[in-house]
């Protein structure tokens, strides 16, 4: 499962369609499935969830999780995709899984972190750490 998460291709959306509503709707049940199995995968807990994902209410959360997902906003799906760019990105440059899937959680000595963790970075940083981090990972992979 963890490979296929990683070599699912996504079709990319024309910038001019990406806040409508329509196109919202029916990208958030598989980007909130696909969130969840990461999070799964990198045994986040919910608060580490609920942070990457913007602080959403806790009952939204939890809906979200049981599969009541509607149509979620802009800025979460923004978020969604970093984070499968992320974790696809992780599983090109390192080919083992197991540290592929660590690598988040583990404490990074890259002036970015500062010795902190990616997920820190991420969580404290909001969107923005989820760019940086995005990037970083994309420039390496060249």
């Amino acid at each position: 499962m963890q490979r296929a998460l990683a070599r699912k291709e996504f079709t990319a959306i024309p910038p001019d369609q990406r806040s409508d509503p329509v196109v919202r709707r029916r990208l958030s049940g598989p980007a909130m499935r696909t969130f969840l199995n990461i999070a799964k995968t990198w045994d986040l807990s919910v608060a580490e969830q609920q942070a990457l994902l913007g602080y959403p209410a806790a009952s939204t959360y939890h809906k979200h999780k049981a599969g009541q997902i509607g149509t979620l906003s802009f800025d979460m799906l923004t978020r969604i995709s970093l984070l499968i760019g992320i974790y696809k990105a992780l599983h090109i440059l390192y080919p083992d899984d197991a540290l592929a899937n660590r690598w988040p959680g583990l404490p990074n000595s890259n002036p970015l972190f500062g010795g902190r963790t990616p997920l820190t970075l991420m969580m404290e940083m909001g969107i923005d750490g989820l760019y940086q981090v995005r990037r970083l990972l994309d420039g390496r992979r060249g």
